[in-house]
């Protein structure tokens, strides 16, 4: 699954933000503090062991001692949830973080060097963006084994095109103002002029790219997982849920797998919805 452009992403999203205004906005940050906090004492909150499964109780529904019932091999559907938050959140996070910086640095060189350097890193960005981050990631899997490193390395790598292809497009721009020209008039060497007064100027709009970033890598490692191809039992994760409760849907117990759905859809909607309006703030200060 590839990663739209962020000015084509932005239209949905806006329009959903605008809603709500402010309100809205305060309900996703609200539900995105309330996802961090989980993950973070997730061993603390979860009221069972969620690696841990009673035959017995397979495919059983919502009661007492288990809120949101139980998948076929009877491990508790809400502690897996808390539990898998972890994983869920820190795969995409490391593949926004790892892919915007290495995008940024390239972005900014191949503006800043214009040339056949410019000419050769287009290319090999053309390269990397006819892969598939999913397909990326599968790749991976096949030659170093499945689990989350070789995943979020590929997935890093294939989401970086995305945000590179901005920063020189923004970068271009910005290079044609005066003062651009002005700091270059006062001596000043390239890197400072590049990463000190032309950065902070297109980072809203690299902000908003990166959260649209977060949204589909956070897809795409579901996915993966999803295929038994990510994260590996007995380790919780959203997508394995889903995966693993396919026979409880059958059964007429369909919360084990519509619950982390849920979960993977709220997050992504609110990271978005929360990244846009900080990115459209931060742009309204430097105009």
């Amino acid at each position: 699954m590839s990663a739209p452009i962020a000015g084509l992403a932005r239209g949905p999203v806006a329009r959903l933000r605008s809603m709500g205004g402010g309100r809205l906005e305060n309900l996703c940050l609200g539900l995105l503090v309330l996802f961090v906090l989980v993950a973070v004492f997730a061993p603390w909150l979860s009221p069972q062991d969620p690696t841990y499964g009673e035959l017995g109780t397979g495919l059983v529904g919502p009661s007492a001692g288990h809120w949101l019932g139980t998948d076929q091999g009877g491990h508790d559907t809400f502690s897996a949830l808390i539990e898998g938050s972890r994983t869920s959140l820190v795969g995409p996070l490391l593949v926004v973080l790892v892919s915007t910086a290495a995008g940024i640095a390239v972005g900014l060189f191949s503006a800043w060097r214009g040339g056949w350097a410019d000419t050769v890193i287009g290319r090999l960005l053309d390269v990397v963006f006819a892969f598939p981050a999913l397909l990326v990631a599968i790749l991976a899997v096949a030659v170093f084994g499945k689990g989350m490193t070789a995943p979020v390395i590929a997935m890093s790598v294939a989401y970086m095109p995305y945000t590179a292809r901005l920063v020189r497009g923004l970068a271009m721009q910005e290079q044609a103002r005066p003062y651009i020209a002005a700091y270059r008039v006062q001596g000043h060497s390239a890197l400072y002029v590049a990463v000190r007064r032309l950065l902070p100027n297109i980072g809203p709009t690299v902000l908003a790219q990166s959260t649209v970033n977060f949204g589909y890598a956070l897809l795409d490692l579901a996915a993966l997982s999803f295929l038994g191809l990510g994260v590996q039992a007995p380790t919780p994760d959203w997508g394995a849920m889903i995966n693993q409760s396919q026979a409880a849907v059958l059964r007429g117990q369909p919360l084990s797998a519509v619950v982390p759905a849920v979960a993977v859809v709220v997050v992504v909607v609110a990271f978005n919805i929360v990244g846009e309006n900080v990115g459209d703030r931060l742009a309204g200060r430097k105009t």
